[in-house]
């Protein structure tokens, strides 16, 4: 047998310990970092020096009493519209999956109307509903009337409010919830039927559980978008955070603090809303793989020259 010679100066397996790893230079990530660096301290001076922002009048309506208020009644108005769209969206979910086609396509028209229309025009359809039904009774159909009632007094600005939020809310849940099912094993439905369990409780026991994987993160996403759609309502009167802010603004005319001040408490909300969603998120994952790093640690690392494993430790795998 002949012994195959290899190359002079080549290095040997077990000598990969000795070779020098030359990192590899990235100049266009320090570049791009620079770059963006110089042009957020622009951006930060011109915001702090330019008068026109009147940070002082955004200190002094930041905590007003009337901002508070607004404040309040956005969220109030975010907890009701996501519990109705969620309740809604479960029954819509499962009518959909329901083997009924006068259940189906019920369900699929709900879906359809409502996701098919823009929100603005379905609370302002609600804010005039009087103007198609001034009355509405309660009785019998075809029948006895038992109650008549103003519809102007039933449904008020903040009843219109709930209503436009929650119908709409409650379709895109339902799609949501929808998805959620149909990610479940059907083989774990099929046992369950096998071992005589009712479909109403293979729902409730069983499939809905394991669907909360798929339905919480999307489920934030849109309690974070109700947060932010809450602000459509100004239309009809109904004095949230973002009406509150015009009240005051048409009086004193400080139009870009009073904005500033609302944009900030959106941004305040919505940031402690997006924590919360990432440690539910990992409660309900923990066996899934840990999160990335946080912003800085993956910042060092992406300018980091050195990223490539060493060549011995992969040569020895």
């Amino acid at each position: 047998m002949t012994e195959t010679h290899r190359a002079a100066g080549a290095p040997r397996a077990d000598d990969a310990d000795a070779i020098t790893v030359i990192p590899l230079r990235r100049p266009g990530r320090w570049l791009s970092a620079a770059v963006i660096v110089v042009l957020l301290a622009v951006l930060a001076y011109s915001v702090a020096t330019n008068p026109r922002f009147g940070w002082g009048i955004v200190g002094d309506f930041f905590t007003s009493d009337a901002i508070l208020i607004g404040l309040a009644r956005t969220l109030e108005l975010t907890v009701i519209a996501m519990l109705v769209g969620i309740a809604l969206g479960v029954l819509i979910a499962v009518m959909r999956q329901s083997g009924n086609p006068l259940l189906s396509t019920a369900s699929g028209v709900y879906v359809s109307v409502f996701r098919g229309t823009p929100l603005l025009v379905q609370l302002l359809f609600w804010f005039n509903f009087a103007a198609l039904y001034p009355q509405i009774s309660i009785g019998l159909p075809f029948g006895p009337t038992l109650q008549v009632g103003s519809v102007n007094d039933l449904i008020t600005p903040f009843a219109a409010a709930i209503l436009g939020l929650g119908l709409n809310e409650g379709a895109y849940m339902s799609e949501i919830v929808r998805a959620g099912i149909l990610s479940v094993d059907h083989g774990e439905v099929e046992a369950a039927y096998a071992l005589g369990l009712r479909k109403s409780t293979v729902m409730r026991r069983i499939v809905l559980p394991q669907a909360l994987r798929v339905i919480v993160p999307p489920t934030g996403n849109e309690l974070i978008t109700t947060l932010k759609n809450t602000s459509l309502v100004s239309v009809i009167s109904l004095p949230e955070l973002l009406y509150s802010t015009q009240l005051i603004y048409s009086k004193n005319f400080e139009v870009i603090p009073l904005l500033i001040v609302a944009s900030l408490w959106y941004l305040i909300v919505t940031t402690l809303l997006t924590v919360g969603q990432h440690y539910l998120e990992r409660h309900l994952g923990s066996e899934q793989p840990k999160q990335e790093a946080g912003l800085w640690s993956r910042l060092r690392r992406a300018l980091d020259p050195d990223e490539s494993r060493p060549i011995g430790d992969t040569l020895h795998r």
